[in-house]
This record gives structure tokens, sequence and C-alpha cells, in this order.
């Protein structure tokens, strides 16, 4: 949810919605410095998460931070800011920072894994006492990014010696686009299974939940809603019935309406409204093997 007129604002749009839980970001993504939060929006957003019962709530790091980057200033500049993002995560009392791991820009994805591994460490080592985590998102896999094959995560981790301030966030879309095939049920059971061997289910926090305009190994990070791409809605259902998902959060980052674009203006976006309407229906549906090759179909139990 937006932030526009203030970060408490964001709640309420939640609220509006029906949010169980809640992303923001904390500052402009697309700018290296923010305003300083302001001490009575930071006191209503967390009494207003605590009033409506939503969480967990988490922030999205800003998109210029590259914390595998070889150059110098790129690299200083990327760990401050990344730090900044701990410190205003810490402040609203949020359950963690999601993160993009990095984009090599010079040398093997070995080097840049290190880099990514390093530059955590630093941001750790600096706030020693936060309670926010750190959510390393699994990417698409565009161009040089990384993070897009669970042997990446698992290799950071283990470079931070399996720090327990460290978590994952899986996004569906770039799950699918990466080419883990979860829009069948064979892949769908095969890609936690790898997951869970290399990283572990214990470090899973958080759930991206977004359709995809781009075929499966595409490396496309194209979002789509829910049940209008590539994945369909079968995947989001066997997820919202996974019991070792029960209780995580499962944030949708798909396209909003004009509505939302209008400054400090909290109301229904029809988009949202659409995708949050789709999952609670296939949530409040039950799996039931399909006709073909074990596959399932919700049925509706209302």
């Amino acid at each position: 949810m937006s932030v526009s007129g203030g970060v408490s604002k964001a709640v309420a749009r939640a609220h509006l919605h029906g949010c169980e839980a809640l992303q923001i970001f904390t500052k402009n993504a697309s700018q290296w410095r923010g305003k300083p939060l302001d001490p009575l929006e930071v006191e209503v957003f967390r009494s207003s998460l605590d009033e409506h019962g939503i969480g967990p709530a988490v922030s999205h790091a800003s998109y210029l931070i590259n914390l595998a980057t070889t150059a110098e200033g790129l690299r200083a500049q990327s760990i401050e800011a990344f730090v900044d993002e701990l410190d205003r995560a810490e402040a609203l009392g949020l359950m963690g920072v999601v993160i993009h791991p990095g984009t090599c820009t010079a040398g093997t994805e070995e080097d840049g894994l290190r880099l990514i591994s390093d530059a955590i460490g630093q941001a750790l080592a600096a706030r020693p006492q936060y309670r926010t985590a750190i959510l390393l998102e699994h990417t698409a896999g565009q161009g040089r990014t990384l993070g897009y094959r669970f042997e990446h995560l698992a290799a950071i981790l283990s470079h931070l010696n399996g720090s327990p301030r460290v978590g994952v966030c899986l996004d569906t879309c770039h799950l699918y686009a990466s080419g883990y095939d979860i829009a069948s049920e064979a892949g769908y059971r095969d890609t936690f299974h790898s997951f869970d061997r290399l990283v572990g289910i214990d470090r899973l926090k958080v759930f991206h939940a977004n359709d995809s305009k781009k075929p499966l190994g595409s490396r496309v990070d194209r979002h789509e809603h829910i049940g209008r791409g590539c994945i369909g809605e079968d995947a989001f259902s066997r997820l919202l019935h996974d019991e070792r998902f029960a209780g995580l959060p499962m944030l949708l980052e798909t396209e909003k309406s004009k509505i939302s674009e209008k400054p400090g203006l909290v109301a229904l976006d029809p988009l949202d409204q659409q995708n949050l309407d789709t999952l609670r229906r296939l949530r409040s549906c039950e799996l039931t093997p399909g006709p073909a090759e074990g596959g399932h179909y919700a049925q509706d139990l209302s």
C-alpha cells in the first residue's frame, strides 16, 4: 500500500481493503534519500496496525540498492541506504525489509554472492540489536541479477553462517519466470522440495503473490493479476491450502488503478480488490483431485 500522505495512511488503506498483512516503501523507492519519519506518524502507524489486527508488516527496500556491485562508490552508497532502510523499518516495528540480493557488475556469480553476503554482514554488524529481519527476495533472473536460483540464496546464507536475522521472500512470478514450474502439481511439489532441501522452509517468511505475464523460464519479471497470467489460479490455490505456509503473509504487487495515484487519497482500488477477492475465493475453497495428471481444481465451499 502507498504511504502517500504519511505512513499511517498505508494502514488505513490496508484496513479499507480488509488486508491481513501489509507491505510498504518507507520512502520513495527510486530515490537514495527519504524524508525522516515523522514521530507522530510512526506512533499512529504502529497503533493502527495493532488496532486493526494487521500483521506482519514489512517494507521493501529501494530499487537503487545494489549489494553485488564492484563499484566502490555505489557499493558504499548501497550499504548506507540499506542500513537506513533497516533503521526506518525498526522504528516502525516492521517484521522485515525485503531486498533484491543484487546485480553482478563484474566477475562471476560466486563473486557477486560473496559481495552481497559481505554487505549484509556489514549491515547486521552496524545494527546488532535490531529485531527487524533481512528478507532476501528470490528474483526472476533478468540480466545479471542474482538470487534467481535457490542455490544463490543458500550460498548467501552459508556465507553469513546461517544468521537467524536473515530470511527469504518468495515471489510466485519470479519463481515461474526463473524456471520453477509452480503451475503444475508436480512442479509445485518439486519446487518446494528443492527449496526445503537447499534453503529450508523455516527460512521462508513472506510470499509475494503475483501471476506472471511471461512464460515459464523466460527470466522476465512482469507481474500479472492473479489467475490472468501464465501461472493460473491452481498454483495460488495450492499455496493457500499448503499447511507448511499457514500464517505466512502473501503480499500483492500487482498493477493498481489510477485512483491509487491521487496523493493522500484513501479509497478502494478496484484492481487491488479484484486480486484480493480472487485470493479469498480460492482460500474459501478446498482442493479436489482434478481430471488430468493428478491435477487439482478449487471446489467452492460457500
